[in-house]
């Protein structure tokens, strides 16, 4: 405990600048020196001593002076009158040692009555690092302190690149902590990490990576419904003639599913759309043609939500030389944007302008969300979609608009956006050369047939889909041909029902509940059926890394949806081709 005295300010020398009391004493600021004497006259002797010395000087003319200043202070060393009225130098150095901020501060004392070794041995006891007696050499006390004033610098100094030290340590953490980050989420991307790696890096990587991801779902989402459709339209064509509108209404789904196949194949590799490495089959096409196939595939949409469509078609001797299939699409999904970003029940204008020699203008408009101004340009850039989107249901992918700007430029054209605001609606126009006027010949895709096929003998065939509606239909073309089939809709059923039906051929989808294909492919295998001939993997999931999954689960062949009946039936022929008769 202080006594009430110790609430005495101690005085600061006028040798030197004096400092503002502190708790971190700056490098730069003067050492500060406390001298602790309760004559003044000693006080005044001291202050001349060090008068030129660059020391900040304070006084203390009592022990308890000198614990205050030790309070506000941060002090290189202390010089230390040992006979003092109210507690001695003895006694003021053990508090002050006992006091773990200033256990440190180096003590000095001066006296004048203490001269036996019995005093000196106590005043080194109680913490001291000198013991002068008076009257003092000069010199010698100047020198002592300025060792200690040298050292007091240099632990400063020390403290500082210690704190730099641990600044930098703490940074370099960080930036180790990130880096693990950044090797963990593209450990499955490639086989060296390096350490060199950027934080945009990362987020390019990354992107690439959700991207990868996004387009095979995508892709083995929309070829599953796919599959059926195609094999019941070679059922119906299996079950003979039929009347002219059937045979219409076939060409009419085989041409879709083959058109659909074909633009969910340039989605899996986005990096080849943005460089227009798209094989275009190009024809002379009516530019009303197309507009009204695009208008037909998105109608569906647009009488769903309760728009109103006003459509003014050029004459068919207005062609362009282009890929039907492609320009349709760009035409779609315009008109499909329009529709989704409007509430219901709006107005959506669709107009030609041929006055432009040598080109066709194509304006749509709606009167739906708008687009911002500095948005105008980025729309069309790849996995873009504007905010406004957000707050509705039917938000897309974001990839529409950037795969149309680049089939129309494939197509030597171009497009631009317009819009007053969010809002306001906004227009699309799109400009497409063109490629005369003569009445262009007849378009379409021819329908296939089985001439030319070579027959398989009959198989006993397991079907294994959870798609039952794909299952089914694959069965029922398989048993068209004349094969005895057993269908089923999981793993785990697939494996049983190979044990007790016993097939030369398995057909087997990869991502079915209970057991995946790879697995139940795998159990098949471990039966050793006697007769089984082949596997085959018949799925939604077409990349690279899916077949090498497939081979190394033991599958024969890895067909992807939708499979081409052809195929289908040409493979069948292969794995055991028919007995010719004789």
């Amino acid at each position: 405990m202080l006594p009430a005295s110790h609430d005495l300010p101690p005085r600061m020398a006028t040798a030197a600048p004096a400092a503002a009391p502190d708790s971190h004493t700056r490098p730069e600021a003067p050492v500060k020196i406390l001298v602790v004497d309760d004559e003044p006259s000693n006080l005044a002797v001291l202050e001349a001593v060090f008068q030129d010395s660059g020391y900040s000087l304070v006084h203390a003319s009592s022990g308890a002076e000198a614990l205050m200043a030790l309070i506000h202070h941060e002090f290189a060393v202390l010089v230390l009158d040992v006979n003092m009225p109210d507690m001695t130098g003895f006694e003021l150095a053990q508090l002050i040692k006992q006091r773990k901020k200033t256990a440190h501060v180096p003590i000095i004392f001066l006296t004048a009555y203490f001269n036996d070794d019995q005093h000196v041995v106590e005043g080194y006891g109680s913490g001291a690092v000198d013991y002068l007696h008076k009257p003092f050499n000069v010199a010698v006390l100047r020198s002592k302190v300025a060792i200690f004033a040298e050292l007091y610098r240099k632990t400063l100094a020390l403290e500082e690149v210690n704190r730099t030290l641990v600044q930098e340590v703490a940074e370099r953490k960080t930036a180790e902590e990130k880096l693990r980050l950044l090797n963990e989420s593209l450990e499955h991307r490639v086989q060296e990490r390096t350490h060199a790696l950027q934080l945009r890096d990362k987020e390019l990587r990354e992107a690439d990576r959700r991207k990868d991801e996004f387009l095979a779902t995508l892709a083995h989402e929309l070829r599953n419904p796919l599959a059926p459709v195609g094999y019941a339209v070679r059922l119906l064509r299996l079950k003979g003639p039929a009347s002219p509108q059937v045979e219409r209404a076939a060409d009419l789904i085989d041409r879709q599913v083959k058109a659909m196949s074909r633009l969910i194949d340039d989605l899996m590799d986005v990096s080849r759309i943005n460089q227009g490495k798209i094989q275009l089959r190009k024809s002379s096409v009516p530019l009303a043609s197309i507009l009204q196939d695009a208008i037909d595939t998105a109608r569906p949409v647009i009488d769903e939500l309760r728009h109103e469509l006003v459509a003014e078609l050029p004459a068919q001797s207005l062609t362009l030389e282009g890929d039907a299939t492609r320009l349709a699409q760009v035409f779609m999904n315009l008109l499909h944007n329009a529709a989704k970003y409007m509430d219901a029940g709006g107005r959506i204008e669709l107009s030609v302008d041929a006055s432009s020699a040598g080109e066709a203008s194509v304006t749509l408009t709606d009167r739906g969300i708008g687009i911002a101004p500095d948005r105008l340009e980025k729309v069309f850039e790849m996995f873009s979609q504007e905010e406004a989107a957000l707050s509705r249901s039917r938000g897309g992918l974001g990839i529409g608009l950037a795969l149309t700007r680049r089939l129309i430029e494939l197509h030597g054209g171009r497009i631009a956006a317009f819009s007053e605001g969010v809002g306001h609606g906004s227009s699309f126009v799109v400009r497409l050369p063109l490629a005369g006027l003569a009445e262009p010949a007849a378009i379409g895709l021819a329908s296939e047939g089985l001439h030319g096929l070579r027959p398989a003998r009959p198989l006993r065939i397991l079907v294994a889909d959870d798609n039952q509606d794909a299952a089914d239909a694959l069965a029922q073309l398989l048993q068209a041909l004349g094969h005895t089939v057993h269908c089923v809709y999981d793993g785990e059923a697939a494996v049983e029902a190979a044990r007790h039906f016993g097939p030369e051929l398995a057909l087997l989808d990869i991502g079915m509940p209970r057991l995946n294909g790879y697995d139940a492919c795998r159990a098949i295998r471990a039966q050793g059926i006697q007769g089984l001939l082949q596997i085959w993997a018949i799925t939604g999931w077409g990349q690279e890394q899916d077949m090498r999954r497939a081979s190394e689960a033991g599958f024969d062949h890895h067909l992807v949806k939708p499979v081409s009946p052809d195929l289908l039936i040409g493979l069948l022929a292969d794995a055991a081709p028919a007995v010719p008769a004789g």
